[in-house]
């Protein structure tokens, strides 16, 4: 079984994540309601969310021994006050690059990422309108896999 590839190989690897998140965010800053939230972003912010993303696809542990954690990202939401109509968008334009860059489109593939995502998001939209959250410190990375989804609620 150690010769099935992870989601991440599957995909093409950090270049193919790199590339997906570069264009990704070139269109969130000409999208008119996903600008404003994305203004002012950091330099680094493509980067890091190529490395999350391919972290919990299971590529290398970038993200988590160099930048930050799950419980990081998350605190990255907090406050933002995101909506339902800023997920769909999110995810519209992140899928429209998908399909552009020509990231696999099996459908083992793309259920996977699109569980992830759909996870993703919606917790993005659930974190961002607390006012005090209560969060563990030590919120693990999530795992995704072919089928199986691996947040952290997952034992």
């Amino acid at each position: 079984m150690s010769n099935i590839p992870t989601l991440y190989e599957w995909a093409g690897g950090m270049p193919v994540f790199e590339k997906l998140t570069d264009r990704f965010y070139a269109k969130v800053l000409q999208d008119e309601l996903l600008e404003p939230v994305f203004r002012h972003m950091s330099k680094e912010h493509q980067l890091h969310v190529a490395h999350f993303i391919a972290e919990v696809f299971g590529g290398p542990a970038f993200y988590s021994t160099n930048e930050g954690s799950h419980f990081r990202m998350i605190q990255k939401h907090i406050g933002k006050h995101l909506t339902e109509q800023h997920r769909k968008q999110w995810l519209k334009l992140l899928v429209e690059t998908a399909d552009e860059l020509c990231l696999p489109d099996d459908p083992e593939f793309r259920s996977a990422f699109m569980a992830y995502l759909e996870w993703g998001t919606r917790l993005a939209v659930i974190n961002s309108n607390l006012d005090d959250p209560t969060i563990n410190t030590d919120e693990p990375m999530p795992k995704w896999g072919w089928g199986v989804p691996g947040g952290p609620y997952q034992p």
